[in-house]
């Protein structure tokens, strides 16, 4: 069983927590981390894009002029694509993006990059994170004190609009429910912190 520190808002260890191997001490398995960022991110995609072919634009299919002796360029219809308003070359059409990843497959890559973030010392357990008044001068010092100067993600029990509304004014900070947590956003922030209750819980869901 890993062991980490737990730390309040001022940064002093006020206990340890201890944490199952099989979520918090994978492998690191970066092939499998990055194919499964990558379907999320197409599975995100629309695909709704769509423009108009030469064929499919609505104009006159008559030749613009004759073909020789008018000292100009030889042109067919309105519709060709040099022409503003005319069609697009190989136009964008709506499509699907999305990728099968099954839900083994993304386990293992939660597991692997939410490990190898541990081991590299940028995840955080607090007892609690409560900001004086929700203000984001509150949250802005916490950050300070952790030395939270790059992408950070707060991880709590739960959807804490307080905490959503001290840090939604700052740059690079964002807080989401630890069950909505997926391995793009371990991969994306540089940091995660999670209240003691949140990693608990998302110990639970995986174990």
């Amino acid at each position: 069983m890993a062991k980490l520190k737990v730390y309040n808002m001022k940064k002093e260890a006020v206990g340890d927590i201890s944490l199952n191997d099989l979520v918090f001490d994978a492998d690191y398995n970066e092939p499998l981390i990055h194919q499964v960022v990558v379907a999320l991110h197409n599975n995100a995609r629309q695909g709704t894009k769509s423009t108009l072919t030469r064929s499919e634009v609505n104009a006159s299919k008559k030749k613009l002029y004759r073909q020789k002796g008018t000292g100009g360029a030889r042109h067919d219809e309105r519709s060709a694509p040099q022409f503003d308003g005319g069609g697009v070359v190989f136009a964008p059409k709506p499509r699907d993006f999305s990728q099968k990843i099954n839900k083994k497959m993304r386990d293992i890559a939660f597991s692997s990059a939410l490990s190898q973030k541990i081991r590299q010392n940028e995840v955080f357990i607090l007892d609690e994170v409560k900001f004086a008044d929700n203000k984001t001068k509150s949250a802005s010092e916490f950050l300070k004190t952790f030395g939270l100067n790059k992408r950070t993600m707060i991880l709590t029990n739960g959807k804490d609009e307080g905490v959503i509304r001290a840090t939604g004014n700052i740059q690079k900070v964002s807080c989401e429910d630890v069950m909505l947590l997926n391995v793009a956003q371990v991969v994306e922030n540089t940091y995660l912190v999670f209240t003691k209750d949140a990693i608990k819980k998302l110990e639970e869901a995986y174990v």
